[in-house]
């Protein structure tokens, strides 16, 4: 699967329903079944393909010490917060109530591709998460010169 870009303003109707931007549809390759969970670090949705969902949760598995009582809760809490979610025929699907309220959507969201996964973000929010254009710029100028400096 190709990288997922975009960044598209939706809405949610009041029983939680939502359309998959057609842009980001025709990137999945006709994929209908899902992964939905809370992300770790920012107040927003993350929407992982099967595939993807598959090969982090193995990723994870792996580095799992089942005997580490820590690790063993840090795992179940991942995956039980997960819904698995259909896209219907028409692109539409259904976002859970408990999401909904825990990020305070109201009816405006924002899909935004990010590599494997689906960002969704209640309205106006993604842009509180950006650093300023100059620190952004230093910061990306780092990282590309560091993993210049890996590959040499």
């Amino acid at each position: 699967m190709q990288s997922l870009i975009g960044n598209i303003d939706a809405r949610v109707d009041a029983k939680g329903r939502a359309f998959l931007p057609a842009q980001l549809r025709k990137q999945l390759d006709d994929c209908k079944t899902f992964v939905l969970r809370k992300d770790i670090f920012c107040n927003c949705l993350v929407l992982y393909t099967e595939d993807a969902w598959n090969g982090i949760v193995a990723h994870l598995k792996g580095s799992l010490n089942s005997w580490n009582r820590t690790q063993s809760q840090v795992f179940r809490q991942f995956v039980a917060e997960a819904d698995r979610i259909e896209l219907e025929d028409n692109g539409r699907m259904l976002i859970p109530r408990r999401h909904i309220e825990a990020l305070g959507i109201k009816s405006d969201i924002r899909f935004v591709g990010s590599d494997s996964t689906i960002e969704i973000w209640p309205a106006g929010k993604i842009e509180e998460t950006f650093i300023s254009p100059d620190n952004f710029a230093k910061e990306l100028e780092a990282m590309m010169s560091e993993d210049i400096q890996k590959q040499q």
